[in-house]
C-alpha cells in the first residue's frame, strides 16, 4: 500500500461519516429523542477526528501521483484547497458537537435550538466534504470531469 492508497481509503470515512451523522441527527430530531441526537453528536465528533489523518496523507498522495499519465495536477490543487476548507469546516462542527455533548451531559434534553444548529453545520459541511470528495475524484477519473466527451463519442459525430 502507497500513500496514495491510504489516503483514498482514509478520506471515505469523513465523507460518509459526515452524512451519516447527519442522517441520524435529522431521525433524532425527527423522534424528538435526545439519546438519537447524543449518537449523532457522537458520530459528528468522531467524523471530525477522522478527518485530520485524511487531510494529512493528501500531502504524500499528491506527491505519489503528480506527473502519472492522466492525472490532472490542476486539479490537485483545487482539491488540496476545498479540502482544507472542509476539514476546517469539520473541526468546527466537530467542536460544536463535543460542546453540546458536555453542555448538556447532564440535561435530560439537548435543546432544539441546539439540534437544528448542529443539523444546519453538518448540511454545510456534507457539501464541503462532497465537494472535496468530488474534485478528488477528478483528479484521476477524467469520465467525471465536467465538459468531458466520454472516449470515442467524438469520433462518432463525425461519422
Amino acid at each position: 500500500m502507497n500513500t496514495a492508497h491510504l489516503h483514498l481509503i482514509l478520506n471515505h470515512v469523513p465523507v460518509l461519516g459526515t452524512a451519516f451523522g447527519l442522517a441520524v441527527l435529522v431521525w433524532g430530531l425527527w423522534q424528538r429523542s435526545d439519546d438519537i441526537k447524543r449518537l449523532a453528536l457522537t458520530l459528528l465528533t468522531v467524523t471530525a477526528l477522522s478527518a485530520i489523518p485524511a487531510y494529512l496523507t493528501g500531502e504524500p498522495a499528491e506527491g505519489a501521483v503528480k506527473g502519472m499519465v492522466g492525472v490532472a495536477g490542476n486539479l490537485i490543487e483545487r482539491h488540496e484547497e476545498a479540502a482544507g476548507v472542509a476539514v476546517a469546516g469539520a473541526l468546527v462542527m466537530g467542536a460544536f458537537a463535543v460542546v453540546g455533548l458536555v453542555a448538556f451531559r447532564r440535561q435530560r434534553t439537548v435543546p432544539s435550538w441546539f439540534g437544528v444548529t448542529t443539523l444546519l453545520g453538518a448540511v454545510a459541511v456534507s457539501g464541503l466534504m462532497a465537494w472535496a470528495a468530488n474534485l478528488g475524484g477528478q483528479v484521476h477519473h477524467p469520465e467525471i470531469r465536467s465538459g468531458m466527451a466520454p472516449v470515442g463519442q467524438a469520433e462518432r459525430h463525425h461519422d
